[in-house]
């Protein structure tokens, strides 16, 4: 039988919007299920050490670890190479020119100015705590941090598109470089996999940890303010930690953007190659304006958000993710008490507070 046309129902688009949604859901609870497991699939040995330095709390998201057992003389090789000019070609930028330590791990642009002045096709995420990432990139392009490290030394557009041999060439003429790279890897000759793990190795050791909702985590229940526990309750209850949650409270899981309404059309720009997100990657028409979800720590300091770097404040981010992602209107009061949870998301680094 046929619905009686005087009886509304329902709309098929609602229908699969809400489907979605659960689906999303039900994907987030795998993903928090089993992302030890993430960790342990990705070939490195450091990886596995910060999953098993993560601490289990009984909520959707999980502190930092307090430390985590990694080479210091490699840290410190990568600290250098990281902040070094040379692996431009003319010498103007290094990794930290786009992931500022001093500027919670980004450049604070909408996009980043790479080489000449050339604009990236999308805004800087922050370096710290992309360790506890799946992957890099919005779009997931890259599995790894070492993979990662090589991408914009590489990349005509970034850093100006030196080849590894001419990168070598560089920092051979360093005898300090010679000297510590020779110590570490024990190899006579500096190579291309060698530069990319003392890179990624340094950004593992970016993390952010005693964060004042970690202390929470671990049982300081004043820690945080009775308003900061109301935000976190309605980030539960508005089920912003479905895509939200982990250890870095996000970067672990792929989503639309735009479940609940067209961000693009809406924005009032032409869409960009950027704007497809993921499925430029996998060409799956289902990809298109999927993103990785960005972690939430130390939000407060690296705006503006949004892949396009469109969104100048935080205020404007959560009515834009209520209205497109959960289609709902977030009350200003609502909106005031989840900032004042993302704001005891912030952490240390080097024992001292971001």
């Amino acid at each position: 039988m046929h619905p009686s046309p005087s009886v509304p129902s329902f709309s098929a688009k609602r229908l699969q919007q809400w489907a979605a949604l659960g689906i999303v859901f039900l994907a987030a609870v795998l993903v928090a299920l089993s992302f030890s497991q993430i960790w342990q699939d990705t070939p490195t040995n450091v990886s596995v050490t910060v999953a098993e330095s993560i601490q289990q709390i009984d909520e959707p998201i999980q502190p930092i670890p307090l430390s985590l057992d990694l080479d210091e003389q490699v840290v410190a090789l990568g600290d250098r190479l990281f902040h070094d000019p040379q692996l431009s070609s003319d010498y103007s930028l290094s990794c930290a020119s786009c992931h500022g330590l001093d500027t919670g791990g980004t450049d604070r642009l909408k996009v980043s100015k790479g080489i000449n002045g050339s604009l990236a096709a999308t805004n800087s995420p922050t370096v710290f705590n992309t360790g506890f990432h799946s992957r890099q990139s919005w779009d997931g392009r890259v599995d790894t941090l070492e993979e990662q490290a090589g991408g914009p030394i590489a990349s005509v557009g970034t850093m100006g598109g030196l080849t590894w041999p001419q990168v070598i060439a560089r920092l051979e003429r360093d005898p300090d470089y010679v000297k510590a790279f020779r110590d570490i890897y024990q190899t006579r000759e500096i190579t291309a996999g060698q530069i990319e793990d003392a890179i990624a190795t340094f950004e593992r050791s970016l993390y952010t940890p005693n964060a004042p909702f970690d202390q929470y985590l671990r049982g300081d229940k004043t820690a945080i303010s009775a308003a900061a526990k109301q935000g976190y309750a309605l980030f539960k209850s508005y089920g912003c930690v479905t895509c939200h949650q982990g250890v870095a409270i996000g970067g672990n899981m792929f989503q639309t953007l735009g479940l609940f309404g067209d961000y693009f059309a809406d924005r009032g720009t032409p869409i960009t190659k950027a704007d497809l997100g993921r499925y430029n990657v996998t060409g799956n028409a289902l990809d298109r304006h999927v993103f990785k979800v960005p972690g939430l720590r130390n939000i407060v300091l690296t705006s503006p958000y949004f892949h396009d770097g469109n969104v100048a404040t935080l205020d404007e981010a959560i009515r834009l993710m209520g209205k497109y992602q959960l289609g709902i209107d977030i009350p200003d009061e609502d909106v005031d008490l989840l900032i004042t949870f993302l704001q005891s998301l912030t952490g240390e680094y080097n024992g001292k507070p971001l």
